[in-house]
């Protein structure tokens, strides 16, 4: 089991269309994939037209009174499962911290998950909290979305700081370009230079387009609705890029 943290500290940046769309082409490939909404605003359980939960069983979960095999929904596509949102994740971090070794309590959870799921993809809240650090712990690699301007690449160096200072140096930050525009020079300069000063950048950009953001018309993956365009084969070429890390990393 692989446990792929999509996380930036800056929201607006394409994070949960990434979660979707790369959980989505990692089980049309015949990998068994969950995605866990752990933003309360539930829009990875959105596009997959699950209804998020609205009652509190956040405390409980961390409790341990609940298993997170019982809260597992299947959706429309073979291999790929989701775990809903709970609207009471936004008092995530309050539970957590009255729990002891509050940071180890989500790796806990998804534990008994390993021999059901090759990868699991954590969508997560946009904020460095209790919560975040939890992920951290959880997560062999976070996947971090970067669009190409001179604010989410502060919040890059924010993030790489926090992990660097938390001593978490087996956690692997791989950040790639979203909601990139080849026609801005400033968005073609920024990411050359970026992947020259972090060589871990992903090469594969995800474009900023307008069957991306249909996706909360369609309420599906891009490739529910869309089986060829520039957006999908960005997509395909990120995870292999990803697989590619990740089998390196093992």
């Amino acid at each position: 089991m692989n446990v792929l943290a999509v996380y930036s500290i800056k929201g607006g940046v394409g994070k949960t269309s990434s979660a979707v769309n790369l959980a989505y082409t990692a089980a049309r490939n015949g990998y068994r994939t969950l995605v866990w909404d752990l933003d309360p605003q539930g829009a990875s359980s959105y596009y997959f037209r699950i209804k998020p939960k609205i009652k509190g069983g956040s405390k409980d979960l961390i409790a341990g009174k609940r298993e997170l095999d019982g809260l597992i929904k299947g959706t429309d596509f073979e291999n790929l499962d989701l775990l809903p949102a709970d609207f009471s994740f936004r008092n995530l971090d309050l539970v957590l911290d009255a729990k002891k070794k509050p940071t180890r309590q989500l790796k806990k959870l998804l534990k008994p998950l390993a021999e059901e799921y090759d990868f699991i993809f954590l969508d997560c809240p946009p904020n460095i909290s209790l919560l975040s650090e939890a992920v951290f712990e959880a997560a062999d690699i976070v996947l971090s979305p970067i669009i190409p301007t001179t604010l989410s690449l502060r919040t890059l160096e924010q993030l790489e700081k926090f992990i660097e200072d938390n001593d978490l140096n087996k956690l692997a930050l791989i950040p790639f370009f979203s909601m990139a525009d080849r026609r801005k020079k400033m968005h073609r300069d920024i990411m050359a230079n970026l992947s020259e000063s972090y060589p871990e950048t992903l090469t594969t950009a995800i474009p900023y387009a307008s069957d991306i953001e249909r996706m909360g018309l369609e309420r599906m993956p891009l490739g529910g609705y869309i089986k060829k365009s520039q957006s999908l084969a960005a997509y395909d070429a990120l995870w292999q890029e990803i697989l590619a890390r990740v089998t390196n990393k093992q």
